[in-house]
Formats: C-alpha cells, structure tokens, sequence
C-alpha cells in the first residue's frame, strides 16, 4: 500500500475515533461502556499518533530524524500511561489511585518533546557531536526530574498529604507545558515554509492539550468531571492533532534546504543546562531555610540536592570532557585548513606569475626572433668575408651571443606555447625508465648514481608522454648538475598514496638555496649563461595542466626532494596502447 493512501486511511481511522469520542460524550450517560470507549478510544489515537511520528523519522535524517523520533518518544511515553488508565478502569474496573507513582512517566513525556524542539532542524548546523547534545538533554532530563522528586515525591511518601500532592504536582506540569509551548512559539519564529507550518500545529496541539489539562483539573476540583465528559473531547482533539501533524509530515517532508544559522543560535539548550546546574544551590538554600516543611521532608530534599548537585556535576565534567577533545580536533583542523590555505595561495600567485609573464614573452620573443635570425645571417656573412685575425674574433663572439640571445628566445616561445597536448594513458614507471636513459649522456661523472623504487601494478595516468617525459628529464638533469664533481646517488621513487601518484625525486647534493622561489620564471642559482631559469617554471605549468602539483624541499641529512603529484585516470577513459607504444619508442 502507497504512503498516500496508508495516510488517507490513517486520517479517516483518526477522525472516526475523535467523532466517536464526540457522540459517546454527548450522548451516553455516565456509565462504564462511556469510561471504555473513551478511554480506549484515547489510546489508539496515541499509539497510532507515536506510529505515524515514528514511521517519519524512519524516512529522514539527521536532526531531522532526531526530531521525529523525541518527538515519537514523547507520544509514547504519554500512550504508556494512557494504558494505565486502561488497565485500571477498564480492565481492574477501578478508579486510578491518587496519588499514582505513573505520574511521572506523564510528567516526563514533554521533555523528550522539548528537546526535539530544541534540535532546531529548520536551521543549518554547525554539526556538533551527538554525545554533546545527549550530555545536553540528559542534564535537562535529570533536573526535570529532580523538580518532580523535590515537589511532589515527599507529599506521597515521607508526609503523605494529597492536596499538596496535586497541587504541586499540577504546577510543576503548567511550569513544563508553558516551557514547551514557549520553545515552540521561538521555533516558530525562527523558521519558515513546512517547518513553520509544522511548528504552527504543534503549537495547536500543545495548547489545546494545555487547555483541556486545565478545564479538568477545573471540573475535577468542582466535582464535575468524570472518564467520557465533554471535557474529554479537546484531550482526545489534541491527540487525534498529533496524528494529523505526523500524516501531514508524511505526505509534504520538510525541503533539505534550510536557513543559515545565526553564529550566536542554536546554544541555548547548552545554557539552560548549565542553568539547571548552578539552579540546584539555591533549591538546597530554600529547602533549609523553609521552616514551616516538617523536617523530614527538608533533610529529604537537602539530601537529594546534594545527590543531583553529583550527578549532574559529574556530567558537567563528562561533557567539558569532550568539549576539550573536540576543541582540541577543530584547532587540528584550522591549522591544516590555515596551511592548505596558504599552499593553494602560494600555487595561485605562481600561476598567476606564470600566466602574466607568458602573455608577456610572448609577444616579445616574436618580435625579437626576426630580427636576431637577420643579425645572425649578417654575421655569419661577415665571418665568411676575409677578415683581420682580431676582427674574426669580434665576429666569433658577436655570432656567439647571438645563438645565446636566439636560445634564449626560443626558451621564452617554448614557456608561452603551453598548450595543451593529446593526452593518453600513460605508465609512470616505463616513462621514468626512459628518462633515466635518456640522461646518460648527462651522467657522464662516474660518481653519480641513479637508482629507482618503482612501484609495481602502478595505476594510469592521463597525460602528455612528451611533456611529462621534460619535466623528468629536467629534474634529473638539474640533480646531476647540483651533485656536480662530488658526485652521489638520485633516488626516483613511485608510489600510490590514496588516489594519487607520488613520484619523488631525490638527490644528495647541497640542497636549494630558496626551495619556494625556485619555480619562479628566470630563479637560476647557476652562473650567468648556463641557463635563463625558466625550465622549472616550465615543469611547474606542465604539471599544473595535468591537474598535479610539484613541490620543492630540502631534507635535514641534505639534498633536495622534488615530489610530483598525479591523479589516477578516471575509469572511463579507455587506453590507447598503440599510441602510448608509439610514443615511447619514439623517446627511447
């Protein structure tokens, strides 16, 4: 059976019980058949109502389902003694005693409701530990409870009195239900669309459920009440609307979009209990200064401040506890979002450098190239013309710095054309191994020692093989040449580290001067003409375009460590072996 027509059903189960209550009340006499109907009547409507709320907070999540489910405990808590009533009138066939120790499980059914309330599940949150707001509730739930055992326990028990008995008893309930028409009237404000029709009802609920509370402690008292009355009907009305909200959830489920919460909202819960705490020192000071209670009833409620004021401390201590632990977790978290923060600010003022300066060369290194490849034809014209032997020399060198100027120019073009390549899916490892080749002729010193830990079963990556297979090359070159005559070993490591390839490259040279300038354009550590210093920044924008970060450090034992970064390739993309084969044959 479809959700709607479970509800229609529901509806229609709900209004034929509330029209019976009505047309029994109005026509029968006083009798037993009025006392059972109404009674059982009243206990249906409450267990479907704590089914209808607990079936919703199946359907949600979140607060959302917290909500539902305080909000199902409470009905149930108030069904429970409802089935009391029916047990004793309707089973027993006797009047409920008076006074009755189930009151409590009465009394007690708006807390878990007041809390729900108090969830706040209209606004967003700043998630908070759940143990925290149980610490929260449990504190609220025990000082709810040491009220009732302060006011109306030592009237049935220690000096037994029944006119003291309801009547505190009956005004603890008022101070109980006012709090829980006055959370709902804040939620009500405070919120908007569904919610603040769901809070609406609720309200109406709980105020006509007041109302009727009121009107037959009024006819009890005037001797006019009796199980069935017309002062039944608003009670079983305010059930029969607890339903009514729960199918109405059911049907129309508050919107997932909700309001942003307010920095200083949503802590009062956590004030009230420490509220109820530092409340516990005054009702010990009024329990001993009151002497007109006999004095067994004082010694009764010194002694049971005392115990709460244990109870409740040691929770203090328990939650403060775990407010130390999730304090401690968010400064953990604020430091690492600080330095990723300040890593993704530094990779962006590079990008940002890279982006300015290649619009910048290169409109430059195109207006330089003609005129430097005329110059150059020039010279090597006049070297071929007969020349005094000084005169050759001057040409010799003017010729030299020519190609030097043309070289640098060409490096500047190569840095502005980072274009995207074709990418395909590439084997880190194979790429390597053909770097490591391919920098022989560079490792002519027989000092210098290349070794490789490449992992095995290393997942694809996408990318450019030509591109990628620079910025290796790159690296080893600059470790060879930071090793230079001393010598030492290039460690090449591969690994997979979550979903990403890390690919260090370590060397046992001197280190880097200033490892966070040196994938900045034209930062060289090397002597005038033997580079312009913009290799790196170009392994830096290769690396960037293939969604992969390159950083730089020195370790403490010395050398450098450059570690690149690579995404997995996404399932999808299918391999192209013929192409990457090309490819790498091509290199080696």
């Amino acid at each position: 059976m479809r959700i709607p027509r479970i509800c229609k059903v529901c509806m229609i189960l709900a209004a034929c019980l509330l029209g019976i209550q009505v047309l029994v009340s109005i026509r029968l006499p006083r009798s037993f058949a009025l006392l059972a109907i109404t009674d059982v009547s009243q206990l249906l409507l409450l267990i479907m109502g704590a089914s209808i709320l607990a079936a919703n907070a199946l359907r949600n999540q979140g607060r959302t389902r917290l909500f539902w489910a305080l909000m199902a405990m409470g009905v149930g808590f108030w069904g429970c003694y409802q089935a009391t009533w029916v047990y004793f009138e309707v089973i027993l066939r006797h009047e409920m005693p008076n006074p009755f120790n189930g009151d409590v499980v009465l009394f007690l059914h708006l807390v878990p409701m007041t809390a729900a309330v108090a969830l706040q599940p209209h606004v967003e949150h700043e998630e908070r530990p759940l143990r925290l707001g149980g610490l929260d509730f449990a504190l609220l739930l025990i000082w709810w409870l040491y009220l009732y055992i302060l006011t109306v326990i030592p009237w049935q028990y220690l000096y037994f009195q029944e006119e003291y008995y309801d009547n505190n008893l009956n005004l603890l309930y008022l101070v109980e239900k006012l709090a829980f028409l006055g959370a709902l009237a804040v939620a009500f404000w405070r919120s908007s669309g569904l919610w603040k029709s769901t809070y609406r009802s609720w309200f109406g609920a709980g105020l006509t459920y007041a109302l009727s509370s009121y009107l037959a402690n009024w006819a009890i008292a005037e001797k006019a009440y009796y199980s069935g009355s017309l002062y039944d009907i608003p009670l079983s009305l305010s059930m029969a609307w607890v339903a009514y909200i729960g199918l109405r959830a059911l049907q129309s489920r508050p919107p997932q979009k909700r309001r942003v919460m307010e920095p200083t909202h949503g802590v009062w819960v956590a004030r009230l209990g420490m509220l109820a705490v530092f409340s516990l020192p005054l009702f010990g000071a009024w329990a001993t200064l009151d002497i007109e209670l006999p004095a067994d009833v004082r010694r009764f409620r010194l002694l049971l401040t005392l115990a709460m004021m244990l109870v409740m401390g040691a929770l203090v201590f328990v939650k403060q506890h775990f407010l130390d632990r999730e304090l401690l977790h968010l400064l953990k978290v604020s430091r690492e979002s600080l330095n990723n923060l300040k890593r993704v600010q530094t990779q962006l003022v590079q990008s940002e450098k890279l982006a300015s300066l290649g619009q910048l060369v290169g409109g430059a290194a195109h207006e330089l190239n003609n005129p430097l490849t005329a110059m150059l034809g020039y010279s090597e014209m006049l070297a071929a013309t007969p020349l005094s032997p000084e005169q050759q020399v001057i040409t010799e060198k003017i010729g030299q710095q020519l190609r030097r100027t043309r070289t640098l120019v060409s490096s500047l073009l190569s840095f502005a054309k980072q274009v995207p390549g074709e990418k395909v899916l590439l084997d880190l490892n194979a790429l390597i191994r053909t770097a490591v080749k391919l920098s022989q002729p560079q490792l002519r010193n027989p000092k210098i020692r290349v070794e490789t830990q490449l992992a095995g079963e290393l997942p694809r990556v996408l990318g450019d093989s030509n591109q990628l297979l620079q910025v290796c090359l790159h690296i080893t070159n600059n470790a060879a040449y930071a090793m230079g005559e001393q010598g030492g070993t290039l460690m090449i490591r591969t690994e997979v580290r979550n979903d990403v390839i890390v690919t260090e490259f370590s060397d046992t040279g001197p280190g880097v001067q200033e490892p966070e300038r040196v994938f900045d354009p034209f930062y060289t550590t090397r002597p005038v003409g033997q580079g312009p210093g913009l290799g790196l920044s170009v392994c830096y924008g290769i690396i960037q375009e293939h969604r992969g970060e390159i950083v730089c450090k020195n370790v403490p034992e010395g050398g450098a460590v450059f570690q690149i970064t690579l995404p997995f390739a996404k399932p999808n993309v299918t391999e192209s072996g013929s192409h990457y084969a090309a490819a790498a044959s091509a290199q080696t």
